[in-house]
């Protein structure tokens, strides 16, 4: 049942996000004047097809993408029989540069725009969780880069270039860690110390990619347990509080992210307290020192209430804060400082992301955050994708010259292998990882 429940939850969200970026393409489409063939969310086989006028609108049996067919488009078909003919003044090649590349846009935008109403909606109704920086009570913990600078665990920061704040994310204000002169003070034990942030300090922030050199100390307990892994193979449950790892006690959650990456790849003890009760539990940490569950933390986190007219930038700026993420992400891998494999994810890593059981503000939440990450990987100049399209239009407009015929098909094909290798590597990568 928790895997029919993770799959609908999946299959609902790619269904919505690539009805919408297809809708994109289409209506962009048609409004240019342009012949739209089909329509259609879910790959072949067919399930269901119904023709309205000159599109046929269809429903395919593989949930995990869709696609417009436009008549004379060098496409995913591959159908290049029409392409011998002259050029139809309805046809996608008798169309201006411009008309087209806004219809290879059209989808693409059309996510983001989702993305952006999904965040504010959100914000509207929910309004924005804080921290706020009386409840840090238990004072920080600090990273090397944290450490280096002059943060040490169990300081309690009272002021920042010497006047009090009132949100913990204040420590991270760009202000502070942008600005000349800037200061922490801190309450260690009996005494005030300044923590000054070094002139250097945001270079060093962007290559140790260590912008939160200081979290919370946070007790918690387990919120969630991410179904397949170690986790839940060793039988932790939600509502556990994990008091144990191997013969090191635990009250914060800093603490046991540093305890399982002592254990990290070995069978660990665990004593967690459960309805009152301590129960011993044996988990395989994996190699980046994680089990596989979301905590919650005990804090008292606070809610800021958002109008109609102020939900609107404040979630389009939460949409464009995961594209930015997905850049940084990516900039990594090719760094060669974060693995591929542990980094990407398919279709069972983000059914997993969704959960076992149904919660609206999750579902919506993530489904917000797949149509960014789709926008942004649509756009990536790769033949095939919609950025590739985009790559040779825009050459198209700059140079005066057409790419040939040829050359688009060639183009396409090569696109379509890359992105073929690069799903069937996600997918078995999803099943080793889930399987060991």
């Amino acid at each position: 049942m928790d895997i029919l429940v993770m799959a609908g939850q999946l299959i609902l969200g790619l269904t919505i996000l690539v009805g919408v970026h297809e809708l994109g393409h289409m209506l962009t489409a048609k409004w240019f004047g342009m012949r739209v063939e089909k329509f259609s969310i879910g790959f072949p086989p067919k399930i269901f097809s119904k023709q309205i006028g000159e599109t046929e609108y269809m429903l395919g049996a593989i949930p995990l993408g869709g696609f417009v067919k436009i008549t004379g488009m060098v496409d995913e078909s591959l159908d290049t029989e029409a392409l011998k003919q002259e050029p139809q003044p309805y046809e996608f090649r008798a169309k201006p540069a411009w008309q087209r590349l806004i219809v290879m846009l059209g989808g693409i935008i059309v996510n983001v725009i989702t993305g952006i109403l999904i965040f504010s909606v959100i914000t509207f109704l929910y309004g924005e969780s804080y921290l706020p920086a009386s409840e840090v009570r238990y004072g920080v913990v600090p990273n090397k880069l944290g450490e280096e600078i002059g943060f040490r665990t169990g300081d309690k920061i009272v002021k920042i270039n010497g006047r009090p704040f009132t949100e913990f994310n204040d420590v991270y204000s760009p202000e502070v860690v942008l600005g000349s002169g800037s200061y922490y003070t801190v309450e260690r034990g009996s005494q005030l110390i300044d923590v000054p942030v070094p002139a250097n300090f945001m270079d060093r922030l962007s290559d140790q990619d260590q912008s939160l050199f200081v979290a919370p100390l946070d007790p918690f307990v387990v919120a969630e347990v991410v179904p397949g892994q170690p986790a839940a193979k060793a039988g932790l449950l939600a509502g556990d509080r994990i008091a144990q790892v191997a013969s090191k006690r635990i009250t914060f959650f800093p603490e046991l992210q540093q305890a399982l990456k002592e254990n990290a790849g070995k069978e660990t003890p665990l004593l967690v307290e459960r309805n009152g009760q301590t129960v011993s539990l044996k988990v395989n940490v994996d190699e980046d020192g994680k089990v596989g569950f979301r905590p919650k933390s005990l804090l008292n986190y606070a809610t800021r209430e958002y109008s109609l007219v102020e939900s609107v930038p404040a979630g389009a700026k939460q949409a464009f804060g995961i594209i930015t993420t997905q850049i940084k992400a990516f900039g990594k891998i090719f760094r060669g400082e974060a693995s591929a494999r542990k980094s990407l994810g398919g279709p069972m890593a983000i059914a997993q992301q969704y959960g076992a059981t149904f919660d609206w503000l999750k579902f919506w939440t993530l489904t917000g955050m797949l149509s960014m990450v789709l926008a942004f990987m649509n756009l990536l100049p790769v033949p095939a994708l919609d950025g590739g399209h985009v790559m040779f239009l825009t050459y198209e407009i700059i140079s005066g010259r057409k790419p040939s015929d040829r050359f688009l098909e060639n183009a396409q094909k090569v696109g379509m292998a890359m992105i073929l290798c690069l799903m069937v590597f996600v997918i078995f990568n999803d099943l080793i990882k889930s399987l060991f």
